[in-house]
Parts: structure tokens; C-alpha cells; sequence
């Protein structure tokens, strides 16, 4: 008898957008490389206070323009009024993209903790009600299975999680996480409390341990001893480096599937080989060759 034949897992990909020319060609290479892996979508973030967003705002075009691939664009609460914040989910509408990533956004640059704008959005669930409003958007949200840093307690942050979903959300992403346990947890957590939206594992292959610790302790997410410890193995050299975060990616996807997920969000850091290489050992095939840009 033949084995049955493996699903193959959805998938999506995260850019961010570049500062400068060199950058913005390393984004368009590595969106060509990842596009014929067949993401469902492809979102571009959007800098606190509104930093980047033109160029949040041009990325996404293209990508629409140039790409079958439907783009998402980010868009937060901080930095700007709710006439303003509309305004932009207006221009998106019109220009033919239907897919935002609603967050309430990182503080700014030099504060330490969010404020509000007086006239703006004071969370994700308000935003995600304004946007509704705004057209009939397809609305993915945040998740933290480890708790949001500023949450009360992990009741508190399902609790929000359940309003910007009630408010119009059909989908979250998580934060990311390295340990599978993690997720299942929260999910019995999040099912319990009537959360029924598919919840994305946010996936980020790691290559620069140090960068990612720094980076965790500012989300609420836990770096793993073993995983310190894997890294501190193979030294500083980038090709080791980069096989250790394709090992650790393939293993985390892969017991993830064993629990039933069949959907991940890859935080690329607008690098695609390690992205590529995880893709691959999950079954996904290129549909066909990306000519160079």
C-alpha cells in the first residue's frame, strides 16, 4: 500500500520596508526568490509613528502591480489622528489592496511606553472597528502566546485578542516563539475563551542569536537555552549559521504539523535563502524558475 500523500502547509511572508538603495534591492530579490513558493499573501510592515509609511504605501503597489501574490499592508494606531489613519486605508482601498495587519504599534523612537494619539486609535480592536468602516477589508490581527509585555496577565491579553476579533478581525498571527509547547498552550487557552479565527504560528528563522535575544526581550518573547547553547557550537561563521536556523525552522515546523497547524507566517527579515531552504524541507516546490531582477 502507497502512503497517503502529505498536506502541504500554507504559508506567508513578511518584508519590512528598506532605508536605502542597497536594501531595496535585497527586498526585491528576496520577495522574487520566495514569490513562486506560493504564499497565500505577503505583508510589508509599517514603522512606528508612520516612519515608513510611503514607503509601506509603494511596496505594496508594486507588489500588487507586478505579483499574482495579494499583499497586506501593516497599519498601526501610533502617531497619527483617526482621520489620518483612514485616509490611508482609503488610499490602500483605491489603489486595489484589500488586506491590512491591524497592530496598535511600538512606541515611537525615544519614548518607552505607547501613548496614544489624542485624536487617533487608542488600540488594535478600535482600529480594526474604524477600518471596517472604512471598506470591507480582510483583517489580520496580533497574537502573543507568551503574553504581551504590557498585558496584566494572560487572561487580560486573550481578552484583547477577543475584541479585535469581535471588533472584525478574521485572522491573527502570532508573535514568534521557539518552543511548539508554547503554542498548543495557547491555543486550549485561546479556544476556551471562544476564539475560533484560524491563529497563525509567526515563524522567524534565526540566524543572529544575539539580535534575536535583543529583540525577544522588547516582545515578551523567550529565547530557549538549547537554543543558545546550538548556536554557541557552530561560532560566527554565516554558513553555519544559517544551517543551524534552516535545522531549527524545519524541526519547529514540523512538530508543529504533528500537532495538526498546517498554515505559518515567516518573519523573513527580507532575507530569503533561509526562508527558501525551510520552505523546501517542508514539500514546497518553486512553481518555476525567477528570472534575476
Amino acid at each position: 500500500m502507497s502512503s497517503p500523500t502529505r498536506k502541504l502547509p500554507k504559508i506567508s511572508f513578511e518584508f519590512f520596508p528598506p532605508r536605502t538603495a542597497s536594501a531595496v534591492r535585497t527586498l526585491w530579490r528576496s520577495f522574487r526568490r520566495l514569490e513562486p513558493y506560493g504564499p497565500r499573501f505577503v505583508s510589508v510592515t509599517y514603522g512606528a509613528g508612520g516612519g515608513t509609511r510611503q514607503r509601506t504605501h509603494q511596496i505594496v503597489r508594486r507588489m500588487l502591480a507586478e505579483s499574482d501574490i495579494p499583499p497586506a499592508a501593516h497599519l498601526t494606531c501610533v502617531g497619527a489622528s483617526r482621520d489620518e489613519v483612514d485616509e490611508v486605508a482609503r488610499d490602500y482601498w483605491e489603489a486595489g489592496i484589500r488586506h491590512i495587519v491591524a497592530l496598535r504599534g511600538d512606541p515611537p523612537a525615544g519614548s518607552d511606553r505607547y501613548q496614544p494619539h489624542p485624536d487617533g486609535y487608542r488600540y488594535a480592536s478600535d482600529l480594526v472597528q474604524g477600518l471596517k468602516q472604512v471598506a470591507d477589508f480582510e483583517i489580520t490581527v496580533a497574537a502573543y502566546p507568551e503574553t504581551h509585555p504590557e498585558s496584566r496577565s494572560p487572561a487580560d491579553d486573550l481578552d484583547h485578542l477577543k475584541r479585535k476579533i469581535d471588533a472584525g478581525a478574521s485572522r491573527a498571527i502570532t508573535q514568534f516563539f521557539f518552543e511548539p509547547d508554547v503554542y498548543v498552550r495557547f491555543m486550549d487557552r485561546a479556544r476556551a475563551a471562544g476564539i475560533t479565527v484560524p491563529i497563525v504560528p509567526g515563524v522567524l528563522p534565526v540566524t543572529d542569536i544575539i539580535s534575536a535575544s535583543r529583540f525577544a526581550a522588547r516582545c515578551g518573547a523567550s529565547i530557549p537555552d538549547w537554543l543558545i547553547s546550538r548556536f554557541g557550537r557552530v561560532g560566527n561563521g554565516s554558513q553555519a549559521r544559517s544551517s543551524v536556523a534552516v535545522s531549527v525552522a524545519t524541526e519547529f515546523t514540523h512538530r508543529l504539523m504533528l500537532e495538526g497547524v498546517n498554515e505559518f507566517h515567516f518573519y523573513t527579515l527580507n532575507r530569503a535563502a533561509v526562508v527558501a531552504r525551510t520552505c523546501e524541507n517542508l514539500g514546497l516546490v518553486r512553481a518555476e524558475p525567477v528570472a534575476a531582477p
